[in-house]
């Protein structure tokens, strides 16, 4: 699957921006929502989002890079959101922000930091929908995919298997062709592509080649 993330995007010109997406073949769209705070950079809130979801014709990937992430549950899901998206890293309790997601209809998201291992998913990954693993460090568009996430989706797959989990494992950060037939190889299901998506001369032939990886 593939989640072309609204963060590389024309700001300037988001509807014309969304008038390809939804012709494209892309599955979902993915939305950095950044405070400054938890990340060195500030995206966009939810004043800008609502104006997005009334015009995007595909599901909302809501990734919340942000403190304190179970404030939001509300506006998100009042965007209509497939999928709300936070930070291990910013929950204190993990598993009620979970259930506050799912209470509000939506599916639930955990995101890792690179230097976050997956092992402290053990006793959460049952209960998730989606893994998000950064594969660069949160905050930035255009940096370069770090190597090692690839030994952490098949650390992710394994222990996926062992709990029983059924969810999703998603990468952000980073991802072309090279390293998004890496991921696809090593267990991934949905990829994030921004730059190399909305930047590309041809966008909707450029999310056609990564879901045909």
């Amino acid at each position: 699957m593939i989640s072309p993330s609204l963060l590389a995007a024309n700001f300037a010109n988001l509807e014309s921006e969304m008038e390809w997406f939804n012709k494209s073949c892309a599955d979902w769209l993915h939305i950095d929502v950044m405070d400054g705070v938890f990340v060195p950079n500030i995206s966009f809130g939810f004043p800008v989002l609502k104006h997005v979801a009334r015009i995007c014709q595909k599901p909302l990937d809501v990734h919340l890079m942000i403190v304190q992430p179970e404030k939001f549950v509300n506006e998100v899901k009042a965007l209509g959101a497939y999928l709300m998206n936070v930070h291990y890293e910013a929950c204190t309790h993990l598993h009620r922000v979970v259930w506050q997601i799912h209470e509000a209809g939506m599916k639930a998201g955990v995101t890792l930091n690179p230097a976050t291992p997956v092992s402290v998913l053990e006793d959460i990954a049952a209960d998730v929908d989606l893994i998000l693993l950064m594969s660069v460090n949160p905050g930035f568009g255009g940096q370069k995919f770090i190597p090692r996430t690839l030994d952490k989706v098949r650390e992710l797959r394994e222990l996926l298997a062992r709990t029983g989990s059924k969810a999703l494992i998603e990468v952000d950060g980073g991802v072309n062709l090279e390293t998004g037939r890496q991921a696809r190889d090593a267990g991934v299901d949905v990829l994030v592509a921004g730059s190399y998506v909305f930047s590309a001369p041809d966008p909707t032939r450029a999310c056609e080649e990564l879901a045909a990886l």
